[in-house]
């Protein structure tokens, strides 16, 4: 897909990845970008950055109502969504001590809110035969965040999304790339980073931790090229491959990483 002249949505696009992305789509000559975040005054900032071709909305993307909101308004003001990014998203730790609240909380946000974009946008593209949707997952979603239950689970589920979404569509015109970074240098890691969830920083940073402006290039070259997977840090296609050679082996092995980052 060439991003020249397209229209585009990015959530999540407060700071971070989003931001990044939401950036380079301009530099990339999109005809106009709608920067959403749960943050108003993120949201903002960031379209004013931008300039003339962006436009900011809050927007809760756990909220299935507001997302058609947003999707309709769109489209009416510009006639059509060529790109949609599913990007929010946010870290916690925790596990069986978590109420489910929150587990379903984060289901919310990684997961549903992929299907409510997708809901709302894919029809339209479809009938005019082309459209792209990139939906934030995270190596988690691959492998796993051994400190975070629902940020492991949501992220996997938000994998197979993009993967039934791009086989069930993507002989239509509809291109689906999914993004499964590592560690990158956003609030989510900063999140993680406190007090006792440490190691959860250390696991995603073992690779080193990218800046978000380098993950969006890694995006707008995958979106280019659509191919599926964005894989900003390699070693996690490494990673995968083992995991799949050998589950039993894998999941060993992920034990004893994980015994050596809780005493260090």
């Amino acid at each position: 897909m060439e991003l020249e002249y397209s229209i585009c949505v990015v959530t999540g696009a407060g700071s971070g990845i989003g931001e990044a992305l939401a950036k380079a789509l301009v530099s990339e000559g999109a005809a106009h970008v709608v920067v959403t975040d749960i943050d108003e005054a993120n949201a903002a900032r960031v379209a004013s950055e931008i300039g003339a071709v962006s436009t900011a909305a809050v927007l809760d993307v756990a909220d299935e109502g507001a997302v058609r909101g947003l999707v309709a308004e769109t489209e009416a003001a510009h006639g059509r969504i060529d790109l949609f990014v599913s990007n929010a998203g946010y870290g916690l730790k925790g596990g069986l001590d978590l109420p489910i609240e929150e587990w379903t909380r984060m289901m919310d946000v990684h997961t549903w809110a992929h299907l409510y974009a997708a809901q709302a946008v894919v029809p339209g593209m479809l009938e005019r035969g082309s459209g792209y949707v990139l939906n934030t997952a995270s190596a988690a979603g691959l492998l796993t965040q051994m400190d975070s239950g629902p940020y492991a689970v949501s992220k996997h589920a938000a994998v197979a999304f993009a993967e039934w979404l791009s086989i069930r569509y993507g002989d239509r015109g509809l291109g689906v790339s999914v993004l499964c970074p590592q560690a990158v240098r956003t609030n989510i890691l900063g999140t993680r980073a406190a007090g006792a969830a440490v190691a959860s920083a250390r696991q995603a940073g073992q690779d080193g931790v990218l800046e978000p402006d380098q993950v969006a290039l890694d995006c707008v070259d995958a979106i280019r090229r659509e191919r599926f997977l964005v894989l900003p840090h390699p070693e996690v296609q490494t990673y995968f491959q083992r995991k799949a050679d050998d589950y039993d082996r894998w999941l060993a092995g992920m034990r004893r990483f994980r015994r050596r980052l809780s005493a260090g």
